[in-house]
């Protein structure tokens, strides 16, 4: 396995699921809670950062998508331990795993703003879509469930960013 690979508990896990396959999940449900905390910190950073005539509120809605993805992220992680794997939480860690680029040095005007979270949620739907894949095939339910809210709420989000772009 790659150089990023998880550490499996000691403990037999009988839920299934081979070890390999939970293996194969956990790996990719690592990359997901790493483009998810990526993407907490970039709007986090941008509900701080935001100016212009849109900015009360798009500092409310940012807050809004920010305790969203703050809120998912146990979930994720809870779910990698479920599987018998630990989770990674360092920035190391995430940056290493996460298909998001990191948050502007300097902030961007509002508009640039929306368009980058416009993309980070659709990059982390499609992270999501692929953890969904695995999980479907292994037959896990638990996390293609998770993978089903998570999908919908990135989706979602992105459409309504998008339309803010729309005009």
């Amino acid at each position: 396995m790659s150089k990023s690979t998880l550490h499996a508990s000691s403990t037999p896990i009988h839920i299934g699921i081979s070890d390999d396959d939970r293996a194969k999940v956990a790996e990719q449900l690592s990359h997901l809670l790493a483009d998810t905390y990526t993407l907490y910190l970039t709007t986090h950073n941008f509900h701080w950062n935001v100016t212009g005539p849109m900015f009360n509120t798009l500092h409310l809605m940012f807050m809004d998508q920010y305790t969203e993805l703050w809120n998912a992220v146990d979930p994720i992680a809870e779910r990698i331990r479920a599987l018998g794997f630990s989770v990674p939480g360092s920035y190391h860690g995430f940056s290493s795993r996460s298909s998001l680029a990191d948050v502007p040095a300097q902030p961007p005007k509002a508009q640039e703003m929306i368009a980058i979270l416009v993309k980070g949620h659709e990059a982390v739907a499609k992270t999501a879509r692929a953890v969904f894949t695995v999980a479907d095939e292994v037959n896990d339910q638990p996390t293609a469930d998770l993978m089903t809210q998570r999908l919908d709420i990135h989706e979602k989000t992105a459409w309504m960013l998008r339309s803010l772009l729309e005009g």
